[in-house]
């Protein structure tokens, strides 16, 4: 056999021999369903693979109820736990982190943090230590109509108190209007009454005086008097006939086809509302309106303290290097601004803000920056097992199925046994 045919063969049984290249997959784990933010989720990935050869990082979606019921068996594996996974912070990021599923990377942002909003960074703390990184602060305001409220004579700009709120919904019923829609089939959306009720009447302090036993705990007045309020509404039946089967996907496309006047919802409904329409358009940008959640009298709780999410990225346990190394590529000043004149959701990244050109999206950013206390989830800052206490009675005292102070009984005895 000649010389070069030997070497051949040698090279190739060298080749067979050699272990294979190994990638680096890094896994992204969310429940979002807006186009706009996951293209440009899937763009950041794109990047950041062709900047490092090796690396695949791949942005995996779950709807939001499974990704509730399914992510506590993920984590526990290392085959389906996910690197990098979407958080609400509070109480449930708490309990992933006692329950060890999380990784503390302090260390490791602490060279580009100061880039995002602090109070957004402190949100991804447990015990001080950093265990994820956020992208987004959002808010949940009453999205309106504007033909809507017209027709029935509605005025937005004097909705200012409680009553003026309820006197709002007796015109739009008077108009043969359907006031509100809600999808109470997955009650969280519900629970937003029940929490800006308890921060209007309480103020800031409501939800951690409640949660270090002050005053009777959860059986506090506030909580007492915020289910009589939502009782109060409920008596009006502001609601679409069915809202308590209603799925929120379902409820977003009514709201786009105008079957009803008003949304208590976060940001993401200008994304849903269009797609989940009947017409696949939804309502028109113009008409629609933002009105901030109204005060209660004698409440504590000022018309600038806001309700929403300041969502970000855990890290897991198992996560390589590599996934925090794409935190800190994905959180890039130029992704954020680009994710702004998109009006995809409002970043956290610093300096962002001014490349909002949306008029809704500018109004929420506007709020935001003017917010004089930023309340998160109800139903995330207390953890699984309260948490989900809180949507049920929310739905059972809208519904009537639960008095104010049973509802109160109830979220004290969850907290309790937590």
């Amino acid at each position: 056999m000649k010389f070069a045919q030997l070497a051949f063969l040698a090279a190739c049984a060298a080749a067979l021999s050699a272990p294979a290249y190994a990638e680096t997959h890094v896994t992204v784990l969310h429940v979002s369903d807006n186009a706009a933010q996951k293209a440009i989720w899937d763009q950041i990935a794109n990047d950041y693979n062709a900047e490092h050869k090796g690396v695949k990082v791949e942005f995996k979606y779950l709807e939001n109820e499974a990704f509730k019921a399914k992510l506590p068996t993920m984590l526990q594996a290392d085959e389906s736990r996910p690197d990098l996974f979407y958080s609400w912070g509070g109480g449930v990021m708490q309990a992933q982190d006692k329950a060890g599923f999380l990784k503390d990377v302090t260390k490791d942002v602490a060279s580009w943090e100061s880039e995002l909003a602090p109070t957004a960074v402190d949100a991804f703390k447990v015990d001080g230590k950093v265990v994820g990184v956020p992208f987004e602060v959002g808010e949940v305001a009453f999205y309106y109509n504007k033909k809507l409220f017209e027709k029935a004579g509605v005025k937005a700009e004097e909705i200012k108190s409680w009553d003026d709120f309820l006197g709002a919904v007796k015109k739009l019923k008077a108009a043969g209007i359907t006031p509100i829609v809600v999808g109470a089939g997955e009650k969280w959306p519900m629970h937003f009454y029940y929490s800006y009720l308890v921060t209007r009447i309480g103020g800031e302090h409501a939800l951690a005086d409640a949660k270090a036993g002050k005053d009777g705990g959860f059986k506090n007045p506030t909580f007492v008097e915020a289910g009589k309020r939502l009782q109060e509404l409920a008596a009006l039946e502001p609601f679409q006939p069915g809202y308590l089967s209603t799925k929120h996907a379902e409820s977003s496309g009514m709201f786009g086809d105008g079957k009803a006047a008003m949304d208590l919802m976060g940001q993401w409904l200008l994304s849903m509302q269009g797609p989940n329409s009947t017409s696949g358009k939804g309502l028109a940008e113009e008409d629609i309106g933002i009105l901030s959640f109204p005060v209660v009298p004698g409440g504590k709780g000022k018309a600038t303290d806001t309700l929403g999410g300041i969502n970000g990225w855990l890290v897991s346990k198992s996560a390589p290097p590599e996934a925090i190394d794409f935190l800190k590529f994905f959180s890039q000043q130029k992704y954020a601004k680009e994710t702004a004149e998109k009006a995809a959701y409002i970043p956290v990244v610093k300096g962002s803000e001014s490349a909002f050109t949306d008029p809704l999206f500018k109004r929420l950013a506007d709020d935001l920056s003017k917010t004089t206390y930023h309340q998160n989830f109800f139903d995330q800052d207390l953890g699984p097992s309260v948490g989900r206490v809180v949507n049920d009675v929310s739905v059972a005292v809208a519904a009537g199925q639960m008095t104010p102070e049973a509802a109160a009984a109830a979220i004290q005895e969850a907290a309790d046994q937590q």
